[in-house]
């Protein structure tokens, strides 16, 4: 995945398995239950999976699932091996996991997981745990010898939910130590994970808060007013060398550039009170109305344009069809909004923001394609897969986008037959006007 990388497929098409994948992993590590493999979700989450038969591919209890993932640390981990006095660093960790049924339970069972700590294409090393038995792991390692403590040797007990090594594997060892790290860098990934889901709340006339800091702008951008006023003193600026401007002008400023609104402030409705008021005045009007008062796209767009400058540096934010209930012109100009959101800094370093985006909006792709052709954002800072699913084997297929801004693979019906509608059309024109200037006038 690149800074901006995009998901497109038809209805139904699988593209959200993606993100909605990892939010369920989300879930799962801030799960309180340290022994739930999977937590596909509640009342109040993000998402909602259902059970292991629903979720397992062809509602096959049978099937089991895999996944694999490689991400950057933001800090190298670096430590020492006690025994040998051995050193060992990295930059990347991968990490991978096999979860399925077993004897017919219906409580999914962690099968394997595996760490690979490496450093560019090198690797350090490896360690991961196997299940053995009803509740007894061995732990495997590669290019690090585990030394043993003396005594009767136990096999350890079952993973901390997908991912972590339990305390025993530190317990039994005189030189695991490090394992818990790993946890702890899983857990970080994870806590730099946002969701926005695809229908944000609707506008209110007036938004309470109480002071508090929100840890985001919530899956249905309910604590997006909230989120800038907890963040006015946020200067961020929109790449090397330009202005640090405060968070709040920013969204006014992207909402203008949208054409969405003239002005835009938020204020209080009384000194005595935690209540607050969003005002906007539209084009070509002299008017300051409230937010449900106008077009419903400015409130659908606003946690997305508030999210994506509110989260805090190193923060991967995934969200569904940014893009709707806005006019064409709205919708490329918010991919403008997505670049310099992945170009901006604060405190004077890179925000390190990524992008992870499902959409149906051929303008938003039109419009990063010709910032690559201008060479106002990098070919590599974009990367966009499309979910096909009427090859024989279903999956998502990498689009190949060149330095110029083309698309070099351009699936079948992308965006749905342009061609064939603008023919079609041309035809039925011709086939009329011939039909009107063979038959004679009536008289």
């Amino acid at each position: 995945m690149a800074p901006i990388t995009l998901f497109f497929g038809a209805n139904s098409s699988g593209k959200s398995s993606i993100g909605q994948f990892l939010m369920m992993l989300k879930q799962t590590v801030e799960l309180p239950d340290r022994r739930a493999v999977f937590y596909p979700g509640g009342p109040n989450s993000a998402i909602q999976l259902g059970s292991y038969h629903e979720m397992v591919y062809g509602r096959d209890p049978s099937n089991i699932i895999e996944f694999e993932y490689q991400w950057f640390l933001q800090e190298a981990l670096n430590f020492e091996d006690p025994i040998s006095e051995k050193s060992f660093s990295g930059n990347e960790l991968r990490f991978s996991a096999e979860i399925g049924l077993k004897n017919n339970q219906s409580t999914p069972v962690l099968s394997a997981l595996k760490y690979e700590l490496q450093n560019g294409n090198n690797s350090s090393l490896s360690i991961g745990m196997k299940h053995m038995t009803k509740s007894e792991y061995q732990v495997e390692a590669i290019n690090y010898p585990l030394i043993r403590k003396q005594g009767r040797v136990w096999q350890p007990g079952a993973p901390v939910r997908f991912y972590g090594f339990p305390d025993e594997v530190v317990a039994y060892h005189q030189n695991a130590d490090f394992v818990q790290e790993l946890n702890l860098q899983h857990e970080k990934l994870f806590r730099s994970l946002y969701y926005i889901g695809p229908l944000r709340t609707k506008a209110g006339r007036l938004y309470t808060w109480s002071g508090t800091e929100p840890d985001s702008v919530g899956f249905a951008g309910e604590n997006a007013v909230g989120a800038m006023l907890a963040a006015r003193g946020r200067n961020i600026s929109l790449g090397p060398r330009k202005r640090n401007i405060l968070l709040e002008k920013i969204i006014a400023m992207k909402l203008i550039e949208m054409g969405l609104i003239e002005e835009f402030e938020i204020k209080p409705i009384s000194d005595q009170r935690q209540e607050y008021e969003v005002k906007v005045r539209t084009k070509l009007s002299t008017d300051w109305v409230d937010l449900p008062d106008v077009g419903f796209g400015i409130s659908q767009v606003l946690p997305v344009l508030v999210q994506c400058f509110y989260a805090p540096p190193g923060s991967i934010i995934l969200m569904e069809q940014p893009e709707i209930h806005l006019h064409p012109s709205a919708q490329s100009a918010l991919a403008d909004v997505m670049i310099d959101v992945i170009k901006s800094r604060e405190d004077y370093s890179d925000r390190n923001i990524q992008l992870v985006i499902e959409t149906h909006s051929e303008h938003f792709l039109r419009r990063l394609q010709r910032r690559i052709a201008e060479k106002e954002l990098e070919q590599d800072k974009v990367s966009a897969y499309f979910a096909n699913v009427s090859s024989k084997q279903p999956g998502l297929e990498p689009l190949d986008i060149d330095s110029f801004g083309n698309i070099r693979n351009w699936p079948e019906h992308f965006f749905g037959d342009e061609m064939g509608d603008i023919t079609e059309q041309a035809k039925w024109a011709l086939k009329r006007r011939l039909k009107q200037e063979t038959v004679a006038p009536s008289e």
